[in-house]
């Protein structure tokens, strides 16, 4: 399983992947704008900073929500770096927009997906990733965790190369359960990363080792 950071914040990416076992980073406009990235120069820049700080996929999203508009910026951002995935919001014109780029060897991310028919669409265009938010589907009390179960049956039924990237994750059980139903990738904020280190009875036992070690060690 990738795991991917959910972030504009460039101190998270960096400490992701100092950590070792960051495979890329997902973004999106209200990322940008909570870190105060505006405006379409300092947009791009940015995501030039954090390819420079991983090794791995890096989506960026359109704003556009037209085919023309969206084929123009995802052209741009593919050209600005190789790890460069164009985030498309799944929609008709995004669909086209998908197929339109899978033609080009231009890989993709389709996003804002919510049903396992949506999956499907995104997937027959090509799209390199598909991203259901499954955090987003329990706040309204919907199971998201079984939306990753049936894109993933489904994709495994017909061999379809897009990898699913479970989105709007939100804490580390996200994590777990999205691993055991065979998600390719999760994306999601530091912590829910983070958090796969605690348990209790480590920090109990390292305090146990140190103890001994130093009871025979003074």
């Amino acid at each position: 399983m990738k795991f991917f950071i959910d972030t504009a914040n460039l101190n998270d990416i960096a400490e992701a992947q100092a950590l070792g076992v960051l495979d890329g980073v997902t973004t999106n406009p209200s990322l940008m704008a909570k870190e105060g990235i505006t405006g379409a120069e300092n947009i791009l820049a940015h995501y030039q900073k954090i390819c420079d700080l991983v090794d791995g996929d890096v989506s960026a999203e359109v704003i556009s929500t037209d085919f023309e508009g969206m084929v123009s910026e995802g052209e741009k951002l593919a050209a600005l770096h190789p790890q460069i995935v164009v985030k498309l919001p799944l929609i008709a014109d995004g669909i086209k927009a998908c197929k339109y780029f899978s033609d080009k060897g231009i890989r993709t991310n389709v996003t804002l997906v919510f049903s396992a028919g949506q999956a499907l669409l995104a997937a027959k265009a090509g799209a390199t990733y598909v991203s259901p938010f499954i955090g987003r589907l329990d706040d309204i009390s919907t199971d998201g965790l079984n939306l990753i179960a049936e894109i993933r049956q489904i994709y495994d039924n017909y061999a379809f190369d897009t990898q699913i990237l479970a989105a709007s994750v939100r804490h580390t059980m996200h994590v777990i359960d999205c691993a055991k139903l065979g998600s390719d990738v999760m994306t999601g904020p530091l912590s829910s990363i983070k958090g796969l280190l605690k348990h209790p009875l480590t920090d109990i036992g390292l305090a146990k080792f140190l103890e001994d070690y130093k009871k025979g060690n003074q």
